[in-house]
């Protein structure tokens, strides 16, 4: 069982970014006490050294998705700003969300098309209307559906059909990555501050 988690800093001050690197620390030291495994699989560096914009992990592992849960929503590192002495607030704000990242990829065959001989209307002469060369090709797995009546004989209908299917099936499946690609850049605008579900600290100031 795997799950990826964004993490993301949003369009927060430079120390957000800083909070973000302090808080996947403290996540991935958990998650390793827990027995799961944290890949970092993408990761955008901050200004600062040691900082992060975002870093995309996958949690793997029995359990993989409730410790996601367990870390998702508005996190909260608590303490002093580094670079800004004279401020005195103390909470900084990162967004965690669950994401897709595969694109989907959907295996074009034959077997999996119901080829259909049918009649259509318009011109085309005598032979058109009494003959069934049009083509009417469904791909089950999809339900995409595609009619072809252009040649006068049924083959090269056909074939045009498959070509057809093959092209929408292709534009569905860009059209699809397109999508998780968008969701998973608004996530770096769904960040809220305040209200945070989880609260961190250093361990200095846990244990005083």
């Amino acid at each position: 069982m795997s799950v990826h988690l964004l993490l993301s800093a949003g369009r927060g001050p430079q120390e957000c970014a800083w909070a973000l690197a302090h808080l996947l620390h403290r996540l991935e030291g958990e998650a390793t006490r827990q027995g799961l495994e944290i890949h970092r699989a993408q990761t955008v560096p901050g200004d600062r050294p040691g900082t992060y914009l975002s870093v995309l992990i996958r949690i793997s592992g029995d359990g993989a998705e409730a410790f996601a849960a367990s870390w998702t929503g508005t996190l909260c590192w608590q303490a002093p700003s580094p670079y800004r002495a004279g401020t005195g607030r103390k909470n900084w704000y990162v967004i965690a969300q669950p994401c897709q990242v595969d694109t989907p990829h959907t295996t074009f065959e034959e077997a999996d098309v119901d080829i259909v001989a049918c009649r259509t209307g318009g011109p085309g002469g005598q032979h058109r209307n009494k003959a069934s060369t049009a083509v009417r090709a469904t791909h089950r797995p999809t339900g995409i559906v595609v009619v072809v009546d252009t040649e006068r004989q049924f083959s090269l209908n056909r074939r045009i059909a498959m070509r057809l299917l093959r092209q929408r099936i292709e534009q569905g499946d860009e059209a699809a990555g397109r999508a998780v690609t968008t969701a998973r850049w608004r996530i770096h605008d769904d960040l809220v501050r305040g209200n945070p579900t989880r609260v961190e600290r250093p361990e200095a100031s846990r244990q005083s």
